[in-house]
């Protein structure tokens, strides 16, 4: 059940938080200057590669690489493949987690390792059988972990993970914290800017920090629920089952992005989909047990004794304004038609990075205020 009172409580709110991931969330704009300048004293952007890489490999552990791996391959589009080392182990440990490169992979490629832990066993062994097949290793971790004594070893190019003090005790650190994303992603935009796969120059991200800082301040604790996005949407989702729709290509990873955050943070399942193949795809769930007219006894149901029964609420996320070829009248018809309820949320106008980032940043929020006010 989720505590609406909690929300409009700022300091209830920081008592609540004992992972600072609010903390983390306020502060991704600052996150995102201080990898920036992580990437700059590691000689970035002094790099003059010969040209772009075949493929790109990426590695490292939980939600948070999986989702640079999505943004990065969505942003590179056509212009390079990316494919993400998915480890294999017995549990989800570091020293249990094992990668291996493909047969294929050889010295045109290059290997990606983004980890905010940085003490895996295996990640070492990769970067070094990485380096036997010549191929360039770029690694993103905590200063002095082990990793970066094997990157090293490897002659390639090791930037320290952009932590706050209070991250130190947080063992381990949640790998969807908005913090620990910022943190693995801005190194790589700024490497991929070098390649000429993305634009990603120093500018840029100045104003994706920017846009971090502007939607800090409409989605911060002390905003009232009435005005504030996050504290909206967490208050939408409540008691429901999140049925995550996307249009749009940077709107993909960023729904993506928050079913993870979601499972992860606040322990509430989500379902996620990009328009207009959703249509099809979760119809039979929105007509189905789920749909909110499809319990007519809820009404006599013991508000005080009994559990509220799940009901799907759709979350349409867009990256292109209003207007043009669009599947969003279609998606607002057939939730509709099942009095399924829908949240919409679009970006205000600027580059793909900047939307990018707004949309990331606002469901962040709204998944650590759902944490919150429901005890997770």
């Amino acid at each position: 059940m989720l505590d609406e009172s909690l929300l409009d409580t700022p300091e209830a709110l920081a008592e609540a938080d004992r992972r600072a991931l609010l903390r983390g969330a306020a502060e991704a704009g600052a996150r995102v200057r201080t990898a920036a300048r992580h990437a700059t004293e590691a000689g970035v952007n002094d790099l003059k590669p010969d040209g772009r890489p075949r493929a790109i490999l990426i590695a490292g552990p939980g939600a948070a690489a999986t989702c640079v791996a999505d943004l990065l391959e969505t942003l590179a589009g056509a212009g390079c493949p990316v494919t993400r080392l998915a480890p294999t182990g017995v549990a989800p440990a570091a020293g249990a987690l094992r990668w291996e490169l493909p047969g294929w992979a050889g010295s045109i490629d290059l290997l990606l390792i983004a980890t905010p832990d940085g003490s895996e066993p295996s990640l070492s062994l990769l970067a070094e059988q990485a380096y036997r097949r010549g191929i360039t290793v770029v690694a993103v971790a905590p200063a002095s972990s082990p990793l970066t004594e094997a990157v090293n070893a490897a002659h390639g190019l090791y930037v320290p993970m952009a932590t706050a003090p209070y991250e130190q005790d947080e063992q381990p650190l949640a790998a969807s914290a908005p913090g620990v994303l910022w943190a693995l992603l801005t190194p790589l935009l700024a490497i991929l800017d070098r390649t000429g796969l993305i634009t990603a120059p120093p500018e840029a991200l100045e104003k994706v920090a920017d846009r971090l800082d502007h939607i800090a301040e409409r989605c911060g604790p002390a905003i009232a629920t009435y005005s504030n996005p996050a504290k909206t949407l967490a208050a939408e989702l409540a008691d429901t089952l999140p049925v995550i729709w996307t249009e749009g290509t940077s709107a993909g990873p960023a729904g993506r992005r928050f079913a993870a955050a979601l499972a992860e943070l606040s322990g509430s399942p989500a379902v996620v989909a990009e328009l207009p193949e959703a249509l099809a795809a979760h119809s039979a769930l929105l007509a189905g047990p789920l749909a909110a007219s499809a319990d007519p006894d809820d009404f006599f149901r013991d508000r005080v004794e009994e559990a509220p029964a799940l009901h799907a609420r759709v979350v349409l996320l867009r990256d292109r304004p209003i207007g043009g070829l669009t599947a969003a009248p279609a998606a607002r018809d057939l939730a509709l038609s099942h009095d399924t309820p829908i949240s919409e949320l679009e970006p205000e106008p600027g580059g793909e990075l900047e939307t990018l980032a707004e949309l990331i940043a606002i469901t962040d929020f709204a998944a650590v205020y759902l944490a919150l006010a429901s005890g997770a």
